[in-house]
């Protein structure tokens, strides 16, 4: 990844670094050799930087195995050690090949509030600048401004569009949807959602009803389900993935608000804990702002390494 894109991800994770690795500076200055308090310092830093218990655990075991492999005593060695394994933990790679995959069909589900929609017109925008045909239907008919907001997005780009009206049944705007991208042969198909709240069981089961339709209709197509989530609500962004991934599968990850926080740690809490990769960023209100995951460069970003 470009140096470019380090220091853009540095820029948006500037919040969070600042909530973990000044106190991990401070701990490694302060301690020089490694210890059990040393450790135990450690732990807690990571934990109150949204990392969450199960994963700080994790982080704090292979860190060990990774010191005693090196037979390591100083605590300068930390920051290096952690970089590696954060990357290593964070290299989860998407079901498909979102680039070449095609024909494709996104299903993108997450709550209100979340750039949901804002996330699917940078997504078009990528998708068009790179020649691929696009299609999106406006499946959140419980809000006519959801309906407008995205036949907006769809004439800005250049992507054609398929809806209905406000207070229609999602599921027969997503097989309109599905039918008329096979029989345009568009290259890629997404789909809007409406926002519903991941504690509202009737909700969710019509998400499942949308989800079966694309599904029985795909013909040659692979479907992708990726779900938004604002970096800025932490824990509570670790719960919503956990409930989506049950209610549908879950294949990735969309990111957004990471400019805006001080709880980017969720990252790795999502990839780890529930196995799901980071597909996207978003880092900020330009198209170009939402960028592929880079575990590697995330790493550094967020150790303020180059």
């Amino acid at each position: 990844m470009a140096d470019s894109l380090v220091a853009r991800l540095k820029a948006s994770l500037n919040k969070t670094r600042r909530k973990l690795l000044a106190p991990l500076e401070e701990a490694v200055q302060f301690h020089k050799k490694i210890s059990p308090e040393f450790y135990e310092e450690l732990e807690e830093i990571l934990i109150t930087s949204d990392v969450g218990i199960k994963t700080t655990m994790l982080l704090m075991e292979k860190l060990k195995e990774k010191v005693k492999a090196e037979r390591a005593d100083d605590t300068a060695a930390v920051l290096d050690y952690l970089h590696t394994i954060i990357t290593e933990l964070l290299s989860v790679a998407p079901p498909a090949d979102l680039e070449t995959d095609l024909p494709l069909a996104c299903l993108v589900v997450g709550v209100n509030g979340v750039g949901k929609t804002t996330s699917i017109a940078k997504l078009t925008a990528q998708f068009r600048a790179k020649g691929r045909s696009c299609l999106l239907v406006a499946g959140d008919t419980f809000r006519a401004a959801a309906i407008d907001q995205l036949a907006i997005w769809a004439e800005r780009t250049g992507a054609d569009f398929v809806s209905h009206q406000e207070g229609a049944d999602p599921g027969a705007v997503a097989f309109d949807g599905i039918s008329a991208a096979n029989a345009r042969k568009t290259d890629v198909v997404i789909f809007d959602t409406a926002g519903r709240l991941h504690t509202k069981v009737n909700l969710m089961s019509e998400l499942q009803k949308v989800h079966r339709v694309v599904t029985q209709n795909l013909g040659s197509r692979k479907l992708v389900n990726l779900l938004v989530l604002d970096a800025t609500t932490g824990q509570n962004a670790l719960e919503q993935a956990r409930v989506f991934h049950e209610a549908i599968g879950i294949d990735g990850i969309i990111l957004t608000k990471l400019d805006g926080t001080a709880k980017g740690g969720i990252v790795l809490a999502i990839v780890v804990e529930l196995g799901l990769p980071i597909v996207w960023l978003g880092i900020g209100e330009q198209a170009d702002d939402l960028r592929r995951f880079d575990a590697a460069a995330f790493a550094s970003a967020l150790l303020g390494q180059e």
